[in-house]
């Protein structure tokens, strides 16, 4: 039953298909388009109906038709093509079978970099399995191929198994959710489901349906450089406002300093000199009022800054990038109710956790499709220690067959 899972998720991996920030293009990079075009041809081989490349959004879709003599609600499954801003060239995946759940794993020849309990003790946890790594030069690409491979599978278990009754079932493989863009053009129309379910999660049991509310906030000061020598009353050095304006914000409420549902200020760039400097933020917070609080201390950090001189010098660009899909969900939590009974039914524990992240589904749960995330094995995300287990994989199949079956029966 799983027999195409394995190779078709070394296959996957093997493709590059890292998203680009800097670019303007959807998707932002032609190796996506390429994998796209991959993936198109994979669902027609399966036997899918109306597959196609959405060239407006970089979507490819596909849809399993029901076979039931009656109406029961439709379901997505969707999963993002592109991996982060790692090394993921030339993948070449490691894999150790029967793995003792002690032993250190040597990712490259040299034994440079290594998978060991001490440093990553959820090793532990996979004891007798079949794990995928790297080999220490790139990531993996399990977030998110697992879970197109994990949707792939389970579209071809269904279609050669069609004593397992299930309702309208459509699937999607998009682009640049590592950039954050990747759900902006998302076509509720063309994805015409009444809910859904991203495989984007990690551990085994993972069921999210609370996320972050996000913003970014993109900082230019401009500075006056003169001569150090006669600087007095007269410069006005961008750099020193830089660090004045992350002074000017709360020292603990940071990533490196928050856990749970705590909120955050996140610088994650700083550059310039004395004439023009630049920064950039991202904004987190699970609750929408602290959240919005936030977007107000920024901008009350400018005033103040700007209030030093006769013309503003600091400028705050913010915008929202996505909300906490909770206020969607919690109006009908039977989607997670079924998502929790599929699991259970296969022997797993639903584990329901606010993510500190977001995905797709925050931005398509806005748009009309409550779609809240589900596990889909990965740890160690987005870099070289970056690892899966096969059984992990298998599970997730499992729990989408499942739901598909369940929902069947309501």
């Amino acid at each position: 039953m799983y027999e195409n899972l394995l190779p078709r998720f070394l296959n996957y991996v093997k493709t590059e298909t890292r998203s680009d920030a800097t670019s303007t293009t959807t998707p932002s990079t032609e190796t996506q388009v390429a994998f796209a075009k991959e993936l198109q041809k994979e669902l027609e081989e399966l036997g899918l109906s109306d597959v196609h490349y959405n060239e407006s959004n970089g979507f490819v879709i596909g849809t399993l038709p029901s076979n039931l003599d009656h109406d029961v609600r439709s379901i997505g499954f969707i999963a993002h093509m592109d991996t982060a801003d790692f090394n993921a060239e030339n993948v070449d995946p490691q894999i150790i079978e029967n793995y003792d759940g002690e032993s250190t794993i040597k990712l490259d020849k040299e034994g440079k970099y290594t998978l060991n309990t001490k440093d990553f003790p959820n090793l532990k946890n996979y004891a007798g399995e079949t794990l995928i790594t790297t080999d220490g030069t790139t990531l993996l690409g399990s977030d998110d191929k697992s879970g197109i491979a994990e949707i792939m599978t389970a579209m071809e278990i269904l279609l050669k198994n069609p004593t397992i009754k299930h309702g309208e079932i459509k699937v999607a493989f998009g682009p640049d959710e590592e950039i954050g863009v990747g759900a902006d053009k998302f076509d509720v129309e063309d994805f015409n489901v009444d809910f859904a379910y991203t495989m984007d999660g990690g551990p085994v049991g993972e069921l999210q349906y609370e996320t972050f509310n996000a913003a970014q906030a993109e900082i230019t000061i401009q500075g006056k450089n003169v001569h150090p020598g006669t600087a007095k009353d007269t410069m006005i050095n961008a750099l020193q406002l830089a660090v004045d304006f992350q002074n000017a914000l709360p020292a603990d409420e940071v990533p490196e300093k928050t856990e749970g549902t705590e909120g955050f200020f996140h610088l994650m760039s700083l550059s310039g000199s004395v004439e023009e400097a630049k920064m950039a933020y991202i904004i987190r917070d699970h609750d929408r009022t602290r959240f919005e609080e936030r977007k107000e201390q920024l901008l009350a950090v400018q005033e103040s800054l700007n209030a030093r001189f006769d013309e503003p010098r600091v400028h705050v660009h913010l915008y929202d990038q996505y909300y906490n899909m909770k206020e969607i969900i919690e109006k009908d939590m039977s989607i997670i109710d079924l998502a929790k009974d599929a699991m259970e039914a296969v022997g797993i524990t639903p584990v329901t956790e606010p993510v500190r992240g977001g995905t797709d589904g925050s931005k398509i749960s806005y748009l009309g499709i409550p779609t809240p995330n589900i596990f889909a094995g990965g740890e160690n995300m987005h870099g070289r220690y970056e690892f899966v287990s096969l059984q992990s994989m298998m599970k997730a199949t499992d729990v989408i067959v499942k739901i598909a079956e369940l929902n069947a029966q309501a």
